[in-house]
């Protein structure tokens, strides 16, 4: 069969990212990351950098309501803010990669945008917190007196995100088919452990 579209949810510091970069090198597809925000801008007309601090921000949507009934000559482009610009933007990037074929898509709400997409298979990250700090701290060049401070601020904004979005529960571990402890098996392992649960899939069955 052909390797499906694995997503991966993450906990800040657990690695997800890095682990999905070698399950992509590993099973020779596309990989996808902050390459969707790069085409996200590119679409919208704007540097990455005007947009990166409105990735996985809470869509403002009772503030696009007051915005449009307050100047209802404006077009509902010119109202939305950035973020749910940005959010609506990234949606239609990932469902066309997941029609192009087979990657790997980290964050970003993908499970739940392509919940349909019968070539899904979606992961989640986690690791204890200890771990996360020191994976944070030497793989982000994060400085010590901030890491412990900035990890549940991370999490905190990645499942508000989500939750808003996808009106599901980020740890619910009913939205993913596989939920991996990267300290357990390390980076490496976590790596390999998802690609043999890809190449252990039956045939999807197509709807």
């Amino acid at each position: 069969m052909k390797h499906p579209i694995i997503t991966i949810e993450r906990e800040y510091g657990s690695g997800g990212s890095v682990i999905g970069k070698k399950v992509a090198e590993m099973l020779g597809i596309p990989f996808y990351n902050h390459e969707i925000l790069e085409m996200a801008a590119d679409r919208l007309g704007v540097p990455v950098t005007k947009v990166e601090g409105a990735e996985e921000s809470s869509p403002k949507s009772f503030l696009y309501t007051l915005l449009l009934n307050s100047n209802p000559s404006r077009t509902m482009e010119d109202n939305l803010p950035v973020s749910d610009k940005l959010y609506i933007t990234e949606t239609q990037i990932i469902r066309e990669l997941a029609e192009q074929g087979s990657c790997v898509i980290v964050g970003r709400c993908a499970n739940r945008i392509l919940k349909d997409d019968p070539h899904r298979f979606s992961t989640f990250i986690y690791a204890p917190r200890a771990f996360r700090l020191e994976f944070a701290q030497k793989t982000y060049s994060v400085p010590a007196r901030e890491i412990d401070t900035l990890l549940p601020k991370v999490d905190s904004r990645r499942e508000k995100f989500y939750n808003i979005n996808t009106g599901g529960n980020w740890h619910d571990k009913n939205n993913y088919a596989l939920c991996l402890n990267s300290q357990t098996f390390g980076i490496d392992g976590t790596a390999s452990l998802i690609v043999s649960a890809v190449n252990a899939l039956p045939e999807p069955q197509e709807a």
